[in-house]
Order: structure tokens, then sequence, then C-alpha cells
């Protein structure tokens, strides 16, 4: 696994370990607050291997949390909107303005400004090779004129400050999106342990498959936003913003810059389950055979001006007077905007994030004869619409669907008493009004149906808000966590469960929470009735299974080749928790273009790739001859 959201870098588990920072062992919190601190550049690694500040000054690690301790609590999770233009100094646009003159007006102004074609009955003068004279008669004139509005959202889950995914690599006007896909893949493939071209090179290169995208596109200056603004503003449309902005091109960058893999590619959308979506499509693939290695992922980042006012308009958002409005203030504090996401309390909206996440599948032979680490395993992705609707953003019936058949496959492999006692919720969890009531229903349903009578709730958008399709990354690099650490996070701006929320079943803690867990149900509700609901069981059970499926003695040869992928990966954590990442970007290196190919009837022989695709037709049709 690896990626990065507002808690932080995913592999180590740096960023679940911020959520449940005060439970940790006092050396754990140290390490974590420490490799915080190098992410975010308030230290780096001295030429003696020491610390020091951006003013040079040595310190070690304990300087490092009593100096830096309450920025990077400050200055990480959701919190006030860390860009001038959400602060005092406004939001930049224009308002139509509606003019009368009674007398001809007179201006200068540069020719290059002059609009095309002139308004009836303008007037030029040339004044020299750059400025003209512009005589407008009496009469009405429309214009834009810019100006500053102040936003109406200032809470947002933003990577934390000073990290910038963009400087690790030669990224040329690259949107911000896809700079963290750069680098969520990178720390995924780090994280692993395992040599990609050695693992890749044991693979028919079509047994590979990359399902990697977002649920919005990348809509900043750099992508689509920039392009639909360009002529309202006056600035010109450049060559990339148009391809970079697709959906797809999480994965499209993958393949051509970081993996080099020819397998099958896409990205499915589903609004806030795309990443649980994307994960069905590996899975699937993995389950028929199709394919034995698949990289999932997302990368959003949607925290601007745009979108914002956009799910604003819907009432979606908790923006600043329905947040004062909630707690009778007449002025939000910094403290008030990171209390912004109350996830089954009294609540007024969700809170926008940007996160990047990525997971590598294997299928189990293969990760068994590679010598992976086993984080977890994901047997099944259910997903299931709502059917009719009055509205298209209102919540459905679907999620009753998914949650049940997730459940029903848990009771199959783990046993009743394994879901009723060592099973817990990742809920979606939004923090709006309509969530709390149907989401806490739906739960409490299938816990009646399954004898479920304690249930734990996590909902860890109260720490790192809503990152729309990564938010079910987020989810499971959360329970991952969980699997590894022993606590499930609690949800701290929980002061009271809502008198709505259907909680006679359910469990719910604002500290987190020690437990032994077997599976998780990672839940994703999206707008237009787009639910999925997975079952991410733990190592340990997976190991179980293993040795069911694949003997004992496969599974002491496979521990003992993990020692490898242990080794990279620890050296891997060392340099990330310094702030040195080896981010991998492969521009124009190994390009085919077709004819260096040797094209067989039964197989396709690539240069740079050790296997041959094979052509064998899979025919489940029968044959004419």
């Amino acid at each position: 696994m690896g990626g990065v959201n507002a808690a932080g870098r995913t592999s180590g588990h740096h960023a679940y370990r911020r959520t449940i920072l005060e439970a940790l062992p006092e050396t754990a919190q140290t390490q974590t607050l420490v490799a915080l601190a190098a992410l975010m550049r308030l230290v780096t690694r001295s030429a003696d291997g020491g610390w020091e500040s951006a003013e040079g000054e040595a310190l070690d690690a304990s300087q490092i949390v009593a100096r830096y301790r309450e920025h990077i609590l400050a200055h990480t999770l959701i919190r006030r909107i860390e860009d001038d233009a959400f602060g005092a100094a406004g939001i930049p646009g224009n308002r139509e303005l509606a003019m009368t003159f009674a007398e001809p007006v007179r201006f200068t102004t540069s020719r290059r400004q002059l609009p095309q074609p002139l308004p009836a009955g303008w007037e030029v003068r040339e004044i020299d090779r750059h400025t003209v004279e512009v005589a407008v008669p009496a009469g009405a004139l429309q214009a834009l004129l810019p100006e500053r509005r102040q936003a109406a959202v200032r809470a947002a889950g933003q990577l934390p400050l000073g990290f910038a995914p963009d400087t690790f690599y030669r990224s040329v006007h690259h949107p911000r999106g896809l700079s963290m896909a750069i680098f969520g893949v990178s720390d995924c493939l780090g994280q692993s342990g395992l040599d990609w071209e050695r693992v890749r090179g044991q693979l028919d290169p079509d047994a590979i498959a990359v399902y990697a995208g977002n649920s919005i596109g990348q809509l900043d200056d750099a992508g689509w936003g920039g392009m639909l603004k360009s002529f309202v503003t006056g600035s010109r449309t450049t060559s990339k913003q148009m391809p970079l902005g697709y959906g797809q091109m999480p994965a499209d960058f993958l393949n051509a810059y970081v993996l080099g893999s020819v397998g099958a590619t896409g990205a499915i959308q589903g609004a806030c389950a795309t990443f649980l979506y994307n994960l069905r499509l590996g899975v699937e693939d993995i389950r028929q055979g199709r394919r034995r290695m698949v990289m999932v992922g997302t990368s959003d980042a949607p925290v601007t001006p745009e979108i914002i006012e956009g799910f604003r308009a819907m009432s979606a958002l908790a923006d600043d007077q329905s947040l004062m409005a909630l707690d009778a203030l007449e002025l939000l504090t910094d403290a008030d905007y990171q209390r912004a996401c109350r996830p089954f309390a009294r609540n007024c909206g969700f809170t926008i994030a940007e996160a990047s996440q990525f997971v590598l599948l294997m299928d189990d032979s293969l990760a068994l004869e590679t010598g992976a680490q086993i984080l977890g395993a994901v047997p099944e992705v259910h997903v299931n619409a709502d059917g009719w609707k009055r509205s298209i953003s209102a919540p459905g019936i679907g999620n009753y669907i998914t949650l049940g058949k997730s459940v029903a496959l848990a009771r199959s492999i783990l046993g009743d008493d394994s879901v009723r006692q060592r099973t817990y919720l990742h809920a979606h969890g939004t923090s709006t009004p309509k969530n709390r009531t149907t989401e806490s229903h739906i739960f409490d349903q299938v816990a009646r149906a399954n004898g479920i009578e304690n249930w734990p709730v996590a909902a860890i958008k109260a720490f790192i808000g809503h990152s729309q399709g990564s938010a079910a990354g987020d989810q499971i690099a959360s329970a991952l966590g969980t699997f590894a650490h022993g606590y499930i996070p609690g949800i701290p701006t929980l002061d009271a469960v809502a008198d709505d929320v259907f909680a006679e079943r359910l469990r719910f803690f604002r500290e987190p929470l020690a437990f032994e867990a077997d599976a998780s149900f990672i839940n994703a509700k999206g707008f237009g009735g787009n639910n999925a609901t997975g079952l991410l069981l733990s190592p340990a059970v997976t190991e179980r299974l293993l040795v069911k499926r694949h003997g004992q003695r496969a599974v002491d040869a496979w521990r003992g080749r993990r020692e490898q992928a242990l080794a990279a990966s620890e050296q891997y954590r060392e340099a990330a928790d310094s702030g040195r990442f080896e981010v991998i970007y492969r521009f124009g290196e190994g390009v085919l273009e077709g004819p260096e190919l040797e094209v067989g009837a039964e197989a396709i022989h690539i240069p740079g790739y050790a296997q041959p695709v094979s052509l064998k037709a899979d025919n489940p049709f029968g044959s004419l001859e």
C-alpha cells in the first residue's frame, strides 16, 4: 500500500498512526512525529546522519518533537484551508456590471486587450504600436470587473503543510491529482519491498493490470478547471489541459511513466465509491484468472474554489455559517475548523479533502512465490445501485444489499462468532444529517439480521475529511493499520451520538479502541446511488486461509522468502521517514511504437519484457470447425 492524505504518508502506517497518536507508545509517537516533520520539510537529514532545522540548527528526535509537535498537529488533518484565497484575500472572480453613459467615454488600453470583434459604435485611434484610444458612444455597456469573494467554506482535509508531491520528480505543469498519484504508487512500490522489474519479468505482461482513476477528474488550473474557464478569464488554453483532465489519467500516468505496463488498464467512476469500484475490477480479474497482479488506486485533488462552491450550492458541505449555527458561535477559530466533520453526531455537512491511495493486489500463489508482504486480503467487493429515486443525490436502498452480501460472505469464511465478535465497520460517515441516519439504519438492520449486538464503528473522515473517490482507499489504509497495531481510530468530534442515529447495536467511541479484528467492512455510499462494500480480511486470517489452501510447508517457505522484501521495505521506511523519497517517473524511457515487436500467431515478443504476451485464446463459445 502507498499514498498520502491529510494525516500523512500511507506506507509504514504513518497516516493511520497520526489518527491514533495518543494511544501509541512514546517511542512510536516520536517516530511518527519526526517522520511528519521531515515530510513537511520542517527538518532534514544532515550530512552526519543527524537532523537539522531549516535554519541549520542540529536537533535530535526529542528536540524535534518538543519544538514542532504543536505545529504538526495544527497543520495536518482537517483544518482551516491554508490558501490565501480562502482567507482575508478572498477568492478571485468577476462580477457582471451593467453601465449606462449619458456622455461618450474615452479610454486608452493595450491593442492586445481589445475585444474581437469590436462592439458596435466603438471607435479606435492608434496612439503607438501597442496602445490605442477607444471612444465609446453614450448608452449601455456591460463589463466584467475583477473582485475578491470571501469564501463561504474554509475547512478541508489538506495534505500536510509543506509537503508538495510535484517537487520529487520532473513534473511539468501536472495537475495536483496526477502528482499525488505518482507519489502514491511510488510509495506503494517502495513499501512492498519488491523488485518491480524482477517480479514483472516472471509474468506474461498481459497478466498485470492497472485500474486507477478518480471521481471528478483533474479540475485544478493545470487540468480541465483551467481549460473550462480560460475564455472567461482571458487566459490561454494549453496543450496539456485537455488530455491531463481525464478521470482515467492516473492509470495512464502509471502505465507510461512508472510501471511500463502493457496489460489491462482503465478506471471506473462511482462517485464516493470509486476506489472500491476499481478494487472490484482487480479482484474479479484475479479471481477469474485473467490477471495475477493488479495495481489499484485513486487520486483526488478537489480542494479548489470551484469544486467547493459546487458542493456548497448543493448544501452538502459544512460551510462557515452552518458551523457557527451548529455551535451558536459568532466567530470560528482554528479549533472549530478542526472539528468541522462530525460523523453520527449533530452535524451540518461533509468536509472536502484530497488524497491518493494505492494497493497492490496479487493472487495467492504469486504472493507466496515472490515472498510478498501480505497486509490483508480482499475476497470480494459488492456493488449495488439504489433503484428508483426522488433525487439523484439522495441515499437509497443499494447499500443494504452490498453490506448484507459482504456480511454473508464473511460468515461463510470466518463463521458466526468471528463476525459477531471480531469484525468492525469502516463507515462512509460523511457528517451529513442524511448520512448519519441512513447509514446507521443500514448498519442496524444488518446487525439485527446477523445477531450482532455491539458492532464497533470507525468514521475516519472525522480526521481527514472526504476525499471523494479516494475515500474508501483512506478507509482501507486505516483498516490495514488497525490489523497491524490493534486499535480502531475513534471519532474525536463525537460529543454525543445524534438522536436520529440507530445506535442500539452499534458501538461508537471517541478514543482509539483496542480491538483484535479478523475483518473490516469498508463501506461507501456515493452520489447517484453508487454503493459498495468491500470485505477486508486481516493478515492473520489470510495466512490461516493460505495454510488450508497451500499447506503449512508452502507458507513456511513463503515466510523465508519474505525476509528479503521485509528488509527492503524497512530500508524504504527509514529513507521515507527522513523525507527522502525516490519517486519513480520515467519519462521517455523504453518507448516502443510497434515496429520493434515480434508478432507471431501464438505470442508477441516485446523488447525489454522478459516474457512474451501469450495470444492463446480463451474460447468458451465452441468452434465451427
